[in-house]
Protein backbone atom coordinates (compact mmCIF):
# COMPACT_ATOMS: atom_id res chain seq x y z
CA UNK A 1 0.00 0.00 0.00
CA UNK A 2 2.82 2.43 0.79
CA UNK A 3 4.38 1.63 -2.52
CA UNK A 4 0.67 2.42 -4.61
CA UNK A 5 0.50 5.32 -2.50
CA UNK A 6 4.11 6.25 -3.68
CA UNK A 7 3.74 5.87 -7.25
CA UNK A 8 0.35 8.10 -6.79
CA UNK A 9 1.76 10.83 -5.52
CA UNK A 10 4.61 10.70 -7.75
CA UNK A 11 2.07 10.91 -10.75
CA UNK A 12 0.24 13.60 -9.15
CA UNK A 13 3.34 15.87 -8.48
CA UNK A 14 4.16 15.62 -12.44
CA UNK A 15 0.86 16.17 -13.56
CA UNK A 16 0.70 19.45 -11.37
CA UNK A 17 4.34 20.16 -12.90
CA UNK A 18 2.69 19.53 -16.74
CA UNK A 19 0.04 21.89 -15.75
CA UNK A 20 2.27 24.73 -14.47
CA UNK A 21 5.07 24.55 -17.27
CA UNK A 22 2.12 24.26 -19.92
CA UNK A 23 0.21 27.47 -18.38
CA UNK A 24 3.57 28.97 -18.06
CA UNK A 25 4.07 28.15 -21.85
CA UNK A 26 0.58 29.55 -22.97
CA UNK A 27 1.32 32.70 -20.97
CA UNK A 28 4.56 33.22 -22.58
CA UNK A 29 2.98 33.00 -26.55
CA UNK A 30 1.02 36.13 -24.67
CA UNK A 31 3.57 37.64 -23.53
CA UNK A 32 5.01 37.50 -26.38
CA UNK A 33 2.41 39.27 -28.40
CA UNK A 34 3.75 42.79 -29.19
CA UNK A 35 0.52 45.30 -29.19
CA UNK A 36 2.15 47.92 -31.10
CA UNK A 37 2.18 46.14 -34.47
CA UNK A 38 -0.55 43.36 -33.28
CA UNK A 39 -4.80 44.73 -34.33
CA UNK A 40 -6.65 44.24 -31.27
CA UNK A 41 -9.60 44.37 -34.04
CA UNK A 42 -9.93 43.41 -37.41
CA UNK A 43 -13.06 44.42 -39.47
CA UNK A 44 -14.02 42.45 -43.21
CA UNK A 45 -16.34 44.59 -45.99
CA UNK A 46 -16.73 47.76 -43.69
CA UNK A 47 -19.93 49.73 -44.32
CA UNK A 48 -20.92 53.30 -42.72
CA UNK A 49 -23.41 55.69 -43.21
CA UNK A 50 -23.52 59.46 -41.29
CA UNK A 51 -26.78 61.02 -41.73
CA UNK A 52 -28.45 63.96 -40.75
CA UNK A 53 -32.06 63.99 -40.34
CA UNK A 54 -32.84 61.30 -41.66
CA UNK A 55 -30.94 62.26 -44.99
CA UNK A 56 -27.10 60.64 -45.86
CA UNK A 57 -24.47 63.19 -45.74
CA UNK A 58 -21.68 60.96 -45.98
CA UNK A 59 -21.31 57.52 -46.09
CA UNK A 60 -17.55 54.88 -46.13
CA UNK A 61 -16.37 51.68 -47.22
CA UNK A 62 -13.48 49.39 -47.10
CA UNK A 63 -12.64 46.14 -48.31
CA UNK A 64 -10.91 45.38 -44.51
CA UNK A 65 -9.90 47.73 -41.23
CA UNK A 66 -7.44 46.96 -38.82
CA UNK A 67 -7.20 48.49 -35.48
CA UNK A 68 -4.32 49.40 -33.21
CA UNK A 69 -4.14 50.61 -29.98
CA UNK A 70 -0.65 51.69 -29.39
CA UNK A 71 1.08 53.67 -26.61
CA UNK A 72 0.19 57.49 -28.00
CA UNK A 73 -2.33 56.87 -30.42
CA UNK A 74 -4.67 54.61 -31.74
CA UNK A 75 -5.06 53.70 -35.72
CA UNK A 76 -7.23 52.35 -38.25
CA UNK A 77 -5.76 51.06 -41.03
CA UNK A 78 -7.11 50.09 -44.19
CA UNK A 79 -4.86 48.09 -46.16
CA UNK A 80 -6.75 47.42 -48.89
CA UNK A 81 -8.43 50.59 -50.13
CA UNK A 82 -11.00 53.34 -48.37
CA UNK A 83 -13.94 54.55 -50.43
CA UNK A 84 -15.80 57.75 -48.71
CA UNK A 85 -18.95 59.07 -50.35
CA UNK A 86 -19.96 62.42 -49.36
CA UNK A 87 -23.90 64.08 -50.26
CA UNK A 88 -25.72 67.53 -50.78
CA UNK A 89 -28.22 68.66 -48.41
CA UNK A 90 -30.48 67.33 -50.70
CA UNK A 91 -29.07 63.49 -50.35
CA UNK A 92 -27.80 63.56 -53.74
CA UNK A 93 -23.68 62.48 -54.13
CA UNK A 94 -21.53 65.12 -54.59
CA UNK A 95 -18.30 63.40 -54.31
CA UNK A 96 -16.26 60.70 -53.94
CA UNK A 97 -12.97 60.07 -53.04
CA UNK A 98 -11.26 56.40 -53.59
CA UNK A 99 -7.54 55.68 -52.11
CA UNK A 100 -5.40 52.05 -52.25
CA UNK A 101 -4.64 52.73 -48.55
CA UNK A 102 -5.43 54.96 -45.76
CA UNK A 103 -4.65 55.45 -41.97
CA UNK A 104 -6.97 57.21 -39.41
CA UNK A 105 -5.00 58.56 -36.14
CA UNK A 106 -6.01 59.63 -32.99
CA UNK A 107 -3.48 61.14 -30.92
CA UNK A 108 -4.33 60.14 -27.16
CA UNK A 109 -2.89 63.41 -25.36
CA UNK A 110 -4.57 65.86 -27.62
CA UNK A 111 -7.58 64.02 -28.86
CA UNK A 112 -6.46 65.28 -32.45
CA UNK A 113 -7.54 63.44 -35.55
CA UNK A 114 -6.28 62.65 -38.83
CA UNK A 115 -6.94 60.73 -42.31
CA UNK A 116 -4.21 59.60 -44.67
CA UNK A 117 -5.49 58.30 -47.90
CA UNK A 118 -2.48 57.36 -49.81
CA UNK A 119 -1.66 54.89 -53.54
CA UNK A 120 -3.90 56.54 -56.59
CA UNK A 121 -6.04 59.26 -54.30
CA UNK A 122 -8.63 59.95 -56.75
CA UNK A 123 -10.77 62.49 -55.99
CA UNK A 124 -14.43 63.55 -58.26
CA UNK A 125 -16.61 66.49 -57.64
CA UNK A 126 -19.75 65.13 -59.19
CA UNK A 127 -21.55 68.37 -59.47
CA UNK A 128 -18.67 70.06 -60.95
CA UNK A 129 -17.76 67.46 -63.18
CA UNK A 130 -14.19 67.95 -61.82
CA UNK A 131 -11.37 64.85 -60.81
CA UNK A 132 -8.47 65.12 -58.77
CA UNK A 133 -5.45 62.67 -58.80
CA UNK A 134 -2.55 63.09 -56.49
CA UNK A 135 -0.24 60.58 -54.52
CA UNK A 136 -1.20 61.70 -50.89
CA UNK A 137 -4.07 63.56 -49.53
CA UNK A 138 -5.08 64.50 -45.56
CA UNK A 139 -8.31 64.99 -44.87
CA UNK A 140 -8.84 66.92 -40.97
CA UNK A 141 -12.47 65.79 -41.20
CA UNK A 142 -13.23 67.77 -37.88
CA UNK A 143 -12.50 71.56 -39.96
CA UNK A 144 -14.20 69.78 -43.10
CA UNK A 145 -10.62 70.48 -45.14
CA UNK A 146 -8.38 67.91 -47.67
CA UNK A 147 -4.84 68.84 -48.47
CA UNK A 148 -1.79 67.56 -50.09
CA UNK A 149 2.05 68.33 -50.68
CA UNK A 150 2.10 66.71 -53.70
CA UNK A 151 1.88 66.69 -56.83
CA UNK A 152 -1.70 67.54 -57.90
CA UNK A 153 -3.88 67.29 -61.17
CA UNK A 154 -7.36 68.45 -61.70
CA UNK A 155 -9.53 68.54 -65.21
CA UNK A 156 -12.81 69.43 -65.58
CA UNK A 157 -14.75 70.94 -68.66
CA UNK A 158 -12.87 73.90 -68.02
CA UNK A 159 -9.51 72.73 -68.77
CA UNK A 160 -6.27 71.28 -67.03
CA UNK A 161 -4.52 72.65 -63.54
CA UNK A 162 -1.61 71.10 -62.41
CA UNK A 163 0.72 72.03 -59.83
CA UNK A 164 2.29 71.08 -56.23
CA UNK A 165 0.10 71.72 -52.97
CA UNK A 166 -3.45 72.16 -52.92
CA UNK A 167 -5.93 72.99 -50.39
CA UNK A 168 -9.67 72.71 -50.63
CA UNK A 169 -13.06 71.73 -48.50
CA UNK A 170 -13.69 68.32 -48.64
CA UNK A 171 -15.77 68.08 -50.89
CA UNK A 172 -13.33 70.17 -53.49
CA UNK A 173 -15.73 72.43 -54.45
CA UNK A 174 -12.70 75.10 -54.03
CA UNK A 175 -9.50 73.52 -54.93
CA UNK A 176 -6.72 75.88 -55.12
CA UNK A 177 -3.18 74.76 -56.06
CA UNK A 178 -0.38 76.21 -54.24
CA UNK A 179 2.17 75.91 -56.85
CA UNK A 180 0.76 75.81 -60.35
CA UNK A 181 2.40 74.59 -63.85
CA UNK A 182 1.52 74.39 -67.16
CA UNK A 183 -2.26 74.71 -66.58
CA UNK A 184 -4.48 75.52 -69.39
CA UNK A 185 -8.28 76.72 -69.58
CA UNK A 186 -11.16 76.31 -72.04
CA UNK A 187 -14.34 77.92 -72.53
CA UNK A 188 -17.51 76.64 -73.99
CA UNK A 189 -19.97 78.40 -75.04
CA UNK A 190 -22.66 75.70 -76.53
CA UNK A 191 -25.54 76.54 -75.16
CA UNK A 192 -27.32 73.42 -76.24
CA UNK A 193 -25.47 71.06 -74.06
CA UNK A 194 -27.48 69.14 -71.72
CA UNK A 195 -25.51 67.82 -68.49
CA UNK A 196 -27.38 64.46 -67.12
CA UNK A 197 -26.26 64.10 -63.65
CA UNK A 198 -26.61 59.63 -63.75
CA UNK A 199 -24.13 58.94 -61.00
CA UNK A 200 -26.63 60.13 -58.15
CA UNK A 201 -29.16 57.34 -59.39
CA UNK A 202 -27.58 54.72 -57.55
CA UNK A 203 -30.61 53.04 -56.69
CA UNK A 204 -30.99 51.48 -52.93
CA UNK A 205 -27.73 51.15 -50.86
CA UNK A 206 -26.42 47.55 -50.70
CA UNK A 207 -26.36 46.09 -47.34
CA UNK A 208 -23.14 43.86 -46.64
CA UNK A 209 -22.16 41.86 -43.58
CA UNK A 210 -19.56 43.05 -40.88
CA UNK A 211 -17.36 40.28 -39.70
CA UNK A 212 -15.24 41.85 -36.48
CA UNK A 213 -12.32 39.53 -34.81
CA UNK A 214 -11.42 41.45 -31.68
CA UNK A 215 -7.90 40.37 -29.45
CA UNK A 216 -7.53 41.52 -25.70
CA UNK A 217 -4.41 40.98 -23.81
CA UNK A 218 -4.73 38.02 -21.23
CA UNK A 219 -5.80 39.43 -17.76
CA UNK A 220 -3.81 39.07 -14.67
CA UNK A 221 -5.85 36.43 -13.30
CA UNK A 222 -4.23 34.33 -15.53
CA UNK A 223 -0.90 34.13 -14.36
Amino acid sequence: MRLVSHILKTVATISVVAIVVLSCRGESEVDKMDFETTPVQTADSIFTINSKNGIIVMRMEAPRMEKYDRSTKEQDMYPDGLTVYSYTDAGLLETEIHSKHAIYTKIKSTKEEEWKLFGDVYVRNVINDQVMTTDTLYWDQKNERIHTDCYVRITSPNGLLQGYGMESDQKANNSVILNPFDSFGRNETDSTKVYIDTVNFIGPLPRKVVEATIFEPASMENQ
